[in-house]
Parts: structure tokens; C-alpha cells; sequence
């Protein structure tokens, strides 16, 4: 885990949040020894076409119309 302050996080920002995003751990310490922590998030998910074939169940009246009372 590295460990930065907030001073100089602000001058390499762009250098931590390309590491964060490659699995490292950034800690920022600001000048009261709070901590934030960058941790990268996958924003894209992916999908794959037919993923949940067989999973779903479909009664066999399915379509079939709906009368009101």
C-alpha cells in the first residue's frame, strides 16, 4: 500500500489514478491524518448474449390472454 499527502497526490494525480486502476492500493492522507483510499470500479460490465439461457422459466399459458372479471 502507498501511501501519499494530499499535497502530493495533487501533483502525481494522474500517475496514482493510472496505478490505482492497475491494482495498486493509494492511500491520501490529508494534514489531519484522515485517509481516503483509490480503488478502481469497473464501470463496463459485460454482457454476453444468451448468459441466462435456461435459467428462465416461462409458464405455457404465457401469452395467453387476460380476461377481467
Amino acid at each position: 500500500m502507498e501511501q501519499y499527502s494530499l499535497q502530493d497526490a495533487q501533483n502525481q494525480l494522474k500517475r496514482l489514478l493510472d496505478d490505482a486502476q492497475h491494482g495498486k492500493t493509494i492511500l491520501i492522507l490529508d494534514d489531519n491524518n484522515q485517509a481516503v483510499q483509490l480503488v478502481p470500479i469497473n464501470t463496463r460490465k459485460s454482457r454476453k448474449a444468451g448468459s441466462a439461457r435456461g435459467q428462465i422459466k416461462l409458464s405455457d399459458d404465457f401469452d395467453a390472454p387476460i380476461f377481467d372479471k
